[in-house]
């Protein structure tokens, strides 16, 4: 029994430049009903295909109605898009697949999970897959709705394209897509999936290799990105390795070293999961003492019995229009001035050293408690800037930082 477009290295199209897509169509469709019948088909369907079907079975996925729950998730498809580590090259990843998408297909991203955060292309088409219930919000993983190119994709680890009856769900049939992972450029981990989809017959050779080819672009924006951040983070620590008494390295959320002193080159060091200000032990450098730089930590290697100091953080509303935030360690100082609402946040936290949940916050903020989408937004945008010294679970001041407020009355101290 032969193999249908027998499996290459790097991203494969379904249908090979010359077949003929109306007869390749009806071949999948004899292949999938031997299949799903447990009959002998006319020829065995591509290997990762199979292998997804085999992972569409063991899920429960039922191949005339799917299975799991593909409805939006309008609560929290806003936070889910703030963090997934996509909004900043969703602008290009539009205009690389513009010339696809045109008038025949979708340009769908989804999150690591298989959620679907952004649609885009011409309504006459996003009207169709509103119908297969592929829609912003909904989930289009391999254990929700079988085989196609988002799931497989995240699934496979690779650039693949679903054509017609490889799809897993009858109802998808008519439809074809093409879909890559994008990778986080400092862990390797899979940060989602862009894809290309439409009804079947616009299928084109081309598309998976033009859309996994955006994926690797995108990659390397987000690593330039990360370079620029690392940048930013050497110039805030440059002053503060100057003054530090001993070896000491600046080193961003992820552990990449941005600027180090009196300790030996490296890329990267290994930091404990959910760092906070404190003594920690290393695998790199043994024990250390972490301080937050705003965008990651610096890290002092010390002698197990000096006193870990502690973390000062002066929130200054002398000026109610211009607040500032000044966070001093044992080895120096950095400011940063936080928008209004930020510093309205950190006033909060201050006050209430038990810590707030997000319909708290909210309900402060806008005098409502359902606003938890903006609060967690807001959240994020702060953490970035203040390190590691904000909680979450609830929102609090971590443990052991000395929080002042400075007004215009007097100044008031918070442990």
């Amino acid at each position: 029994m032969p193999d249908i477009s027998p499996d290459r290295s790097g991203p494969e199209p379904a249908v090979a430049s010359g077949d003929d897509p109306r007869h390749y169509a009806r071949l999948l469709s004899a292949v999938y009903d031997a299949a799903m019948g447990g009959g002998r088909g006319p020829a065995r369907p591509r290997t990762v295909i199979s292998d997804s079907w085999g992972r569409a079975r063991v899920a429960g996925v039922d191949p005339d109605a799917g299975a799991g729950d593909i409805g939006p998730v309008v609560t929290d498809l806003q936070a889910r898009r703030q963090s997934s580590g996509l909004a900043s090259i969703l602008e290009h990843l539009v205009h690389g697949l513009d010339s696809v998408v045109a008038d025949d297909n979708i340009l769908v991203v989804a999150d690591a999970t298989g959620r679907v955060l952004w649609r885009n292309g011409a309504n006459r088409v996003l009207h169709q897959a509103d119908r297969l219930g592929f829609v912003e919000g909904a989930d289009w993983a391999e254990s929700a709705v079988g085989t196609n190119a988002i799931g497989t994709a995240l699934a496979s680890g690779r650039a693949v394209q679903v054509f017609s009856a490889e799809h897993y769900v009858r109802s998808h049939h008519s439809w074809t897509c093409a879909g890559a992972p994008i990778l986080d450029p400092r862990t390797g981990a899979v940060l989602g999936v862009v894809d290309v989809s439409g009804p079947a017959e616009t299928i084109h050779p081309t598309t998976v290799t033009l859309v996994d080819l955006v994926a690797q672009l995108a990659t390397s924006r987000l690593r330039d990105a990360h370079h620029r951040s690392l940048d930013r983070l050497r110039a805030v620590a440059a002053p503060i390795l100057a003054r530090a008494a001993g070896p000491a390295l600046a080193v961003d959320t992820e552990g990449w070293v941005a600027a180090l002193d009196t300790v030996a080159p490296r890329e990267r060091v290994t930091l404990p999961a959910g760092a906070t200000p404190g003594r920690v032990r290393l695998a790199e450098l043994g024990t250390c003492d972490l301080e937050p730089l705003p965008g990651g930590w610096l890290v002092r290697p010390v002698p197990d019995d000096r006193d870990p100091g502690s973390v000062r953080l002066s929130i200054d509303i002398t000026d109610p229009g211009r607040p500032r935030v000044t966070v001093s360690g044992t080895a120096g100082r950095w400011t940063h001035d936080p928008s209004p609402r930020h510093a309205q946040i950190l006033l909060l936290l201050a006050r209430r050293t038990g810590g707030l949940r997000a319909s708290d916050l909210s309900l402060e903020l806008f005098g409502a408690a359902d606003r938890t989408v903006t609060v967690r937004a807001e959240m994020s945008r702060l953490r970035k800037h203040i390190g590691g010294l904000i909680a979450a679970g609830p929102y609090r001041f971590v443990e052991g930082t000395e929080v002042v407020v400075v007004d215009q009355s007097a100044n008031s101290r918070y442990q």
